[in-house]
């Protein structure tokens, strides 16, 4: 196949909002490199705006936790059944996998077994608990693309070669940062204060979540005077589903406007996941915070393999955010730690100085670029071989 004369079939799985992102830049710059491209996916609104047709959006996806996923088994399978009968109807050129394991763990090797080319794109946490999958992965990933420094290093333990692209969130936010922005105009659009510091609460983008870190976040910010405090409302969450969380509370919650709260931000509660990187990369000191249902955490505890939940901890290999997980996340507990954020001069300058540490291992931006150059090549057939070739 030579991507440079001919029409290529796209098929893009991801699971939730930080896989919509990263899937539709990597479906511009595959556009951008092949204009001849045509993409069919399981994503969510960025990646229909990218020129993907959505089959399913990720909002019908987002399961965490063993016991919800036990308790929502059938529509899983369901859906699993659902994506194979249609990837077999629209036959693409190649399927492009976005984290999202339990998931497209069971996806990739029946597109193999159908002679489609699998490429994986942001690697599943394996180097975090259940390590032994990365023989499965081999067995059906023709090339895989990591996004943080040391995954390199873990598959070469296996005798995987994989490529370190760099992470796409780099692309994002450098790309937003450089639009103009005025940020007095914009707290007047959105009746906020125009000079009192902005807090900014991200209490995540799954129902689950939201209805357990909310209102312990509303609770311990109703602690402080003097700040403005506003919800980051995720795209594919209603604003009505907030309403009836915050029960009738005079919370803000702004809906598609995080990177903007971001911008203002003098700090922030950030529930773990891909959004404490976005937080840091926009340094903004942050405290993390999950509490999920006890009996997956205890399962989880048991399984997984690493010292920290957060990306900026994990990446850093040390503590530079605070971690409040289960018992811990207490609207006592955020407060205190919230406190330091906002008013210690020390912890901030603390922060920052690892925020910029941070951004020097992740690398400079053009990942979803290079990404899309190295994949057109793995379907030229000039890369030199599969994801298990050394």
């Amino acid at each position: 196949m030579n991507p440079s004369d001919s029409t290529l079939k796209f098929y893009v799985i991801a699971g939730e909002a930080s896989g919509d992102l990263h899937g539709a830049n990597l479906i511009k710059e595959l556009k951008q490199q092949h204009p001849d491209s045509t993409f069919r996916a399981w994503g969510g609104d960025r990646m229909e705006a990218a020129g993907a047709e959505v089959v399913k959006h990720y909002r019908d996806l987002a399961f965490m936790g063993f016991i919800e996923v036990i308790a929502n088994l059938r529509t899983i399978l369901r859906n699993i059944d659902a994506c194979k009968n249609d990837i077999a109807q629209f036959k693409p050129d190649a399927i492009i996998l976005i984290d999202y394991p339990g998931f497209n763990m069971r996806i990739g090797p029946f597109a193999k077994q159908l002679g489609i080319k699998v490429l994986y794109y942001i690697s599943p946490q394996i180097w975090a608990w259940k390590q032994n999958r990365v023989h499965k992965l081999k067995q059906f990933v023709d090339r895989m693309y990591v996004i943080l420094p040391f995954e390199k290093e873990f598959y070469k333990r296996f005798d995987v070669d994989v490529d370190f692209v760099g992470h796409p969130l780099l692309d994002a936010i450098g790309q937003y940062n450089r639009e103009p922005f005025d940020e007095t105009a914009w707290r007047q659009q959105h009746d906020l204060p125009v000079t009192t510091p902005l807090v900014v609460m991200l209490p995540g983008s799954r129902k689950q979540e939201v209805r357990t870190m909310l209102n312990i976040m509303t609770e311990a910010a109703r602690r402080f005077s003097g700040y403005t405090f506003v919800v980051a409302g995720a795209p594919s969450l209603e604003p009505s589903f907030y309403h009836e969380v915050l029960k009738g509370q005079n919370v803000r919650v702004i809906h598609g406007e995080t990177y903007a709260l971001l911008r203002m931000a003098h700090a922030a509660m950030v529930t773990s996941g891909t959004a404490t990187l976005e937080t840091a990369l926009f340094k903004v000191p942050q405290v993390v915070c999950y509490k999920g249902n006890q009996v997956s955490y205890l399962i989880a505890r048991r399984l997984v393999k690493v010292d920290y939940i957060s990306l900026v901890n994990l990446i850093m290999g040390r503590e530079v955010v605070k971690e409040l997980i289960q018992h811990e996340m207490n609207p006592d507990s955020v407060s205190e730690q919230l406190r330091g954020l906002c008013e210690d001069g020390k912890v901030r300058g603390d922060m920052m100085g690892a925020y910029n540490a941070l951004r020097e291992k992740l690398g400079g931006e053009g990942a979803s670029e290079l990404t899309a150059k190295l994949m057109l090549k793995t379907l030229k057939g000039t890369d030199g071989g599969a994801a298990g070739a050394e």
